[in-house]
């Protein structure tokens, strides 16, 4: 819910903003293009909202060619936006992968086992943001 109530504080005076820019002929015009909407993660899971506090964390990845991520896993909600490159990314029980390239929105899997690689010949650039619980970590090393 205070995640639902700080995007509304944010999404509601953009609109202000956007009406009010909207009233004057000569003021440019902001365009909004939607890039994803995803209601399940990469596995099919449904996106939930968590029900504790919650702290959203925006990183940005620079995954070298040729790097492997070791096999880890998400507890919380994990959502990545795909700049530059090619990112295969495989769920460990299932074997099944996904590849992501530039532009691709990503609804990570949560709390299953996976493991990603860059397989292209361009650094893979993420930004990332993470749902979590107040001071929590969102990635789990399979030991």
């Amino acid at each position: 819910m205070r995640f639902a109530t700080a995007l509304l504080s944010f999404i509601l005076p953009a609109l202000a903003i956007c009406d009010a820019a909207a009233q004057d002929a000569t003021a440019p015009k902001v365009v909004v293009t939607p890039l994803a909407s995803k209601t399940q993660t990469a596995t099919g899971q449904p996106i939930l909202l968590p029900q504790k506090n919650v702290q959203v964390v925006v990183s940005s990845f620079e995954i070298p060619v040729g790097a492997k991520l070791p096999v880890h896993k998400h507890p919380f909600a994990r959502y990545a936006y795909v700049e530059a490159g090619t990112l295969e990314v495989t769920a460990v029980e299932s074997g099944k992968s996904n590849v992501y390239k530039a532009g691709d929105f990503i609804v990570e899997m949560i709390d299953q086992w996976h493991r990603a690689a860059n397989i292209g010949s361009d650094a893979v650039k993420l930004i990332v943001i993470d749902q979590i619980e107040a001071g929590a970590q969102n990635t789990i090393l399979q030991q």
